[in-house]
């Protein structure tokens, strides 16, 4: 009996799921955003109830999408999802921003928090919460990646606090969406030569040498 085919991988869907649900809430409250000077304030709390409904909707159908497309939902995914939801709905129903704001910070410290408790049991739980593979990287290049993503979680929890003390909604959105996902997509890119130096794609190099295409 031939077993069932894995799902694909898919760049463009990890970024959909990732990065979706974000960009839909940008658009949201810009659609919603009071055009005129008028109940600035008043129309500006309304924007962000409104954008707050869209952005979870768009989250929970980010998880579908990775069930759909990916064949799985990590646990990374659905932590933050039930962050999203529970500060979404502080949001909504008690109409003060200030909870979507401090979604991102609760987000950080969370994978910071389980990164470092699994390092200091000499355990890399970024494998755990990606189950994503990195084809033949050795364990001391996912203690590492750990090691470096916890580091990198605790600092942009810090910067989302100072963000958000010192910005307006408006303009700590847009930082959130270019500025630290920019941020993000630069230190990703930036733990590839530690990644191949301790063994990235070395399986899939041995895997094609031992079955050659067919002629």
């Amino acid at each position: 009996m031939n077993e069932p085919a894995a799902k694909p991988k898919s760049s463009w869907v990890n970024l959909a799921v990732d990065y979706g649900p974000l960009l839909v809430f940008f658009l949201a409250y810009r659609w919603f955003s009071p055009k005129d000077a008028d109940g600035q304030s008043l129309g500006a709390v309304v924007a962000v109830t409104k954008s707050t409904v869209v952005f979870m909707i768009a989250t929970v159908a980010a998880l579908v999408i990775s069930k759909w497309r990916l064949g799985h939902i990590s646990p990374m995914l659905w932590l933050s999802t039930i962050l999203i939801i529970g500060f979404g709905s502080l949001t909504v129903f008690l109409g003060d921003p200030v909870w979507i704001q401090i979604k991102p910070t609760a987000i950080y410290l969370l994978f910071a928090g389980v990164l470092f408790g699994g390092l200091f049991r000499g355990k890399a739980m970024l494998r755990t919460l990606l189950q994503s593979a990195f084809d033949g990287l050795s364990d001391e290049g996912w203690l590492k990646l750990s090691r470096n993503w916890a580091w990198f979680f605790l600092f942009l929890a810090v910067l989302n606090e100072v963000l958000r003390h010192t910005l307006s909604f408006d303009t700590w959105l847009l930082v959130k969406l270019w500025g630290v996902s920019g941020l993000s997509f630069l230190f990703t890119f930036a733990q590839i030569p530690m990644l191949l130096r301790h063994g990235l794609g070395e399986e899939a190099e041995v895997e094609v040498e031992q079955n050659p295409p067919a002629g």
